[in-house]
């Protein structure tokens, strides 16, 4: 079993923060999906979703910045096992000017709709429209 640590940053228009994969890594290649990514040993999931942040995209955040949303069990047929994903939320002023891609082709803020028509990840196809319709979601977006 994997562990990972996925973000979602909200900007002011309610549009979330994705990432379209390239075609080097072995889960879901040319995918979009969260920022973030495998869990070290000995590393807590928290700490994991600020160090994938910062590596990913160059936004440094301090604690309590990020926010637990859900854990979910993911399959990933690339290591045929299921793998747990923590999700945290935050939201941010940041622009897509703000995002440095340290991984993949592109990570940049996307409209909701636009979101739900992607070809999304195994994790990202549940927790994308699962957050979009959420109250956590709506809260952000007042």
């Amino acid at each position: 079993m994997h562990r990972f640590s996925g973000v979602l940053l909200v900007d002011p228009r309610g549009w979330v923060l994705l990432q379209e994969r390239d075609e080097h890594p072995a889960i879901d290649p040319e995918k979009w999906g969260l920022v973030g990514g495998h869990v070290d040993d000995g590393e807590d999931f928290e700490p994991a979703a600020y160090r994938e942040l910062a590596e990913e995209t160059g936004v440094v955040l301090e604690p309590p910045a990020l926010r637990f949303w859900r854990e979910y069990d993911v399959h990933h047929d690339a290591y045929d096992s299921d793998d747990t994903m923590r999700v945290y939320l935050a939201p941010t002023t940041l622009t897509d000017a703000d995002i440095v891609v340290g991984e993949g082709r592109r990570i940049v803020f996307v409209a909701p709709d636009q979101a739900r028509r992607l070809p999304l990840t195994a994790s990202a196809s549940r927790i994308v429209p699962e957050f979009l319709d959420s109250d956590q979601y709506r809260s952000m977006t007042r």
